[in-house]
């Protein structure tokens, strides 16, 4: 069992006796009060998505299912193609990917984790961090230095991320994958 505060992106619970992969998590904290996780589900057998919200706390059923390492091989619409060391192919929606989709691009040599449930490519959960290029972002603002000031661009793969104001097009950048934060220029 797991609490809602450690659930990521990718897990697999359990859900009113079906099984749900999260596709987003939001955390928000206020004041007093306890930590508010918000999470996007996909059920597994029924293809329906929904959102619930629970406390920071509560206990939720993570399901161990069975992972294998691929790396990224083509995208067939709407189905990304990963291919493990024996070159089996495993077929993965789009809609199961979430946020990741952003982050996926044809070359890719990271390694990635598909999961599987009952035999079927179900989620993929990429490297903690990715290296991606700048393709586009505005110019840096002049003089303004009031503190850690921030700007989106757009990486390879047609993802935004909020990046430093330093950074320029062409800069090679190092992205969280789960939580989708810009850490340094590479």
């Amino acid at each position: 069992m797991k609490t809602a505060h450690e659930i990521r992106p990718g897990n697999v619970i359990m859900l009113d006796g079906s099984p749900w992969v999260v596709q987003k998590t939001e955390t928000t904290r206020s004041g007093r009060n306890a930590a508010i996780v918000k999470l996007k589900l996909k059920n597994l057998l029924l293809d329906s998505g929904t959102e619930q919200t629970f406390k920071g706390e509560d206990k939720l059923d993570d399901i161990i299912l069975e992972r294998l390492d691929c790396t990224y091989s083509y995208f067939a619409d709407p189905m990304y193609v990963f291919m493990d060391e024996e070159y089996n192919q495993y077929d993965v929606e789009a809609d199961n990917l979430g946020d990741a989709a952003a982050y996926i691009v044809d070359g890719m040599e990271d390694q990635c984790q598909v999961t599987f449930y009952n035999s079927k490519a179900i989620s993929v959960e990429l490297p903690v961090h990715i290296v991606r290029e700048v393709i586009y972002t505005e110019p840096s603002a002049r003089g303004d230095t009031s503190g850690k000031v921030m700007k989106p661009a757009t990486i390879t793969g047609g993802g935004t991320v909020t990046v430093a104001d330093f950074v320029k097009v062409g800069d090679k950048i190092e992205i969280d994958t789960r939580t989708g934060e810009f850490k340094k220029r590479v």
